[in-house]
């Protein structure tokens, strides 16, 4: 197995949550979205962003708005919810029960 499909697979699960936690408190620009999570490691591209942002906002997580640009056709903004800042606490509190959860089982190896 190689190490790269594992490490693909571990992004994939947890790119919904960073993406709403790069959305929380501001609207983005989709290629905003992508640079932040460039920034943060979490490497993606406009294919797998746009799907995933089409199923947020059809859960309702996400809403978006269209702005005009001095530099070419209006954009799309998306930004949270009032029910996505609630899915992003649940998933904040689950996100540190994992994390809490996997460095007790890392401690019982020392």
């Amino acid at each position: 197995m190689k190490i790269e499909n594992t490490k693909a697979q571990m992004r994939k699960g947890v790119l919904e949550y960073c993406i709403l936690l790069v959305l929380d408190g501001k609207p983005l620009y989709a290629s905003d979205i992508i640079q932040e999570l460039k920034e943060g490691k979490m490497i993606v591209v406009e294919g797998t962003l746009y799907p995933l942002l089409t199923r947020l906002k059809n859960d309702g997580l996400l809403t978006y708005k269209w702005e005009e640009s001095n530099q070419g056709p209006p954009r799309k903004y998306y930004e949270l919810t009032g029910e996505g800042r609630s899915f992003l606490s649940e998933l904040e509190e689950s996100w540190r029960e994992l994390v809490d959860a996997v460095s007790k089982i890392k401690s019982h190896k020392s």
